[in-house]
């Protein structure tokens, strides 16, 4: 009897000991390197939950990359919503800081980006809450860049950084005053 509670003495020690070694290190990769996070709504679609209710994309996300704010117009980024500090949303970049960006609904026809921030929309106009209803967003509410689709297996790919055409920004402030697009 005193043999098997010396190996169960044993292996709970050494279960501690990694356990207290294991969860930091998990912990710091999920905080510092990346994560998970699954995909709700239509506002990214078709590019994100192109089926609509019926399922929902797990993505990973790179906090790496957003931590010195390295983004391009065209990641797909998720972020604290500017309206509600509790919650996660997940974008395109469209302008980065000194772009001029026709806007889609926002009470300003053309937005110049200022200094440490960026402009998103969501891929489904009109169905996406985004820069066009709260202004440009501080690269301090970066929280990662979506790299993979994860799940469902069958949609499992590398995100693309694409900004559509029409969207790309306006380069000059002239370009603004004489109205063209």
């Amino acid at each position: 009897m005193a043999l098997s509670q010396g190996w169960v003495k044993r292996y709970f020690k050494a279960f501690c000991k990694g356990f207290f070694v294991a969860v930091p290190v998990a912990v710091t990769f999920l905080d510092q390197v990346a994560c998970v996070a699954r995909v709700e709504g239509a506002s990214m679609q078709p590019s994100l939950n192109p089926g609509g209710s019926q399922s929902s994309d797990v993505v990973l996300l790179n906090h790496w990359k957003v931590r010195n704010f390295e983004v391009q117009r065209g990641d797909i980024v998720s972020l604290v919503s500017p309206k509600n500090p509790e919650q996660k949303i997940i974008k395109r970049v469209i302008a980065l800081e000194g772009d001029i960006v026709k806007t889609m609904g926002h009470k300003n026809r053309y937005v110049k980006v200022p200094r440490g921030h960026i402009w998103v929309e969501g891929d489904h106009h009109g169905h996406s809450f985004d820069s066009n209803s709260f202004g440009p967003v501080s690269l301090g509410l970066l929280h990662g860049h979506a790299t993979h689709i994860l799940w469902p297996p069958e949609r499992w790919q590398k995100l693309e950084s694409v900004l559509p055409p029409e969207r790309l920004p306006i380069q000059s402030e002239e370009d603004c005053l004489h109205g063209s697009p």
